[in-house]
């Protein structure tokens, strides 16, 4: 089972997490209309698919959101048995900023 969380921070320093799946928290994502949601909902999930296939001791990924003017600022960080890793990314795009993050994570955990 995964599990997604996604956390929000607005201009008032609201916070609001989503968790998917059991092992994915999203952090800053509540304000993203339904049809942006299921698309990323679909990039995460499968970038966490191949995680879990591929790394035995996966615990979980999380994506926190910023968006600062016109672009978006995306954290993310994977922990794999106890340990984490961390990438960061900024871009105009939330899909191509999205990507580029997990990529990372990909690169720096092989």
């Amino acid at each position: 089972m995964h599990k997604i969380i996604i956390k929000y921070r607005g201009d008032a320093d609201m916070s609001e997490t989503i968790t998917l799946g059991g092992n994915i928290e999203l952090t800053g994502f509540s304000d993203l209309d339904r049809g942006s949601m299921i698309i990323l909902k679909k990039i995460v999930g499968s970038y966490t698919r191949k995680f879990s296939d591929s790394l035995k001791d996966f615990e979980k990924l999380v994506i926190e959101l910023n968006e600062q003017g016109n672009e978006f600022e995306i954290n993310a960080k994977i922990v794999v048995g106890g340990k984490k890793t961390s990438a960061n990314t900024k871009d105009k795009n939330l899909f191509v900023a999205l990507d580029s993050v997990l990529k990372e994570l990909e690169k720096k955990i092989k």
